[in-house]
């Protein structure tokens, strides 16, 4: 079973830049999208044998996230259930029988980290909702989640210290969430491997490969022994970040878990 997150840094934008041929080649199970930039009735883009589900943010060209899924879910919730942090469109989650797919759009810090202390508030009301879900069932999430967690994770960590996405308390917490029972599928199977996400579109950073590894697919520890490929698609252009992809063991296109 496939699944895609991608940042589209605009969704409408992105399909002028080959999201369609994109989305049919990667072929996904699930692909999950952040940062759509966009508004119920702005574009109409359905893919033969996918439902989408979307979340807006009310801010007008901003945030939002969207799933598109050939895999009918049994219920999907839109927001983490906290009014504070549920009018941009950050997160959307898709119950299925065996498991909880989460995508997310983790806040950003912002320049002179003015929105770090809601940035800290977040993390600790997303990491407490994914394990209430994980008290249910395993859980997948995937996303921006806007933190480069390691000095692997970033060409020019030195002079990145104190800037957001690569502060000690955005770091810190990525680190919390995964003691809390997560695992970095990506870094599980490639330890040491140099490859990254995002890149500015300045200072030409994407041709010189200066870039950061800030999306993620995390699972629960116990789907450890499910995963069968992480991946980033570097070869795939259209936003500023490329997608990367999560392939797990299944049996008959089903996730075949068992629950604690």
């Amino acid at each position: 079973m496939k699944f895609i997150s991608w940042n589209v840094n605009g969704l409408r934008a992105c399909v002028q830049k080959g999201f369609e041929e994109s989305f049919r080649t990667l072929d996904a199970d699930f692909f999950c999208l952040q940062e759509t930039k966009m508004q119920a009735g702005q574009l109409d883009l359905q893919f033969e044998g996918y439902n989408s589900y979307w979340n807006y943010a009310d801010k007008k060209g901003y945030s939002g996230t969207a799933i598109y899924t050939k895999h009918e879910p049994l219920s999907v919730t839109y927001g983490i259930g906290i009014d504070e942090h549920d009018h941009e469109g950050r997160a959307i989650t898709l119950e299925m029988p065996n498991f909880y797919l989460v995508t997310v759009y983790t806040p950003n810090s912002q320049d002179g980290l003015r929105r770090l202390d809601y940035r800290m508030q977040w993390e600790a009301d997303f990491m407490a909702y994914l394990k209430k879900l994980d008290e249910k069932k395993p859980v997948i999430v995937c996303g921006d989640l806007n933190v480069a967690h390691e000095e692997i994770d970033l060409k020019n960590p030195k002079t990145n210290r104190k800037n957001a996405g690569f502060t000690d308390e955005e770091r810190e917490k990525f680190t919390t969430l995964l003691n809390a029972g997560f695992t970095d599928t990506f870094r599980y199977l490639h330890p040491e491997q140099v490859t990254y996400s995002w890149w500015s579109y300045r200072f030409k950073a994407r041709e010189k490969n200066a870039g950061w590894r800030i999306d993620y697919f995390l699972v629960s520890n116990r789907l450890r022994d499910m995963i069968e490929k992480a991946d980033i698609h570097t070869e795939i252009f259209g936003s500023d970040h490329c997608p990367v992809e999560l392939v797990v063991k299944s049996e008959e296109r089903r996730i075949l878990v068992k629950n604690k």
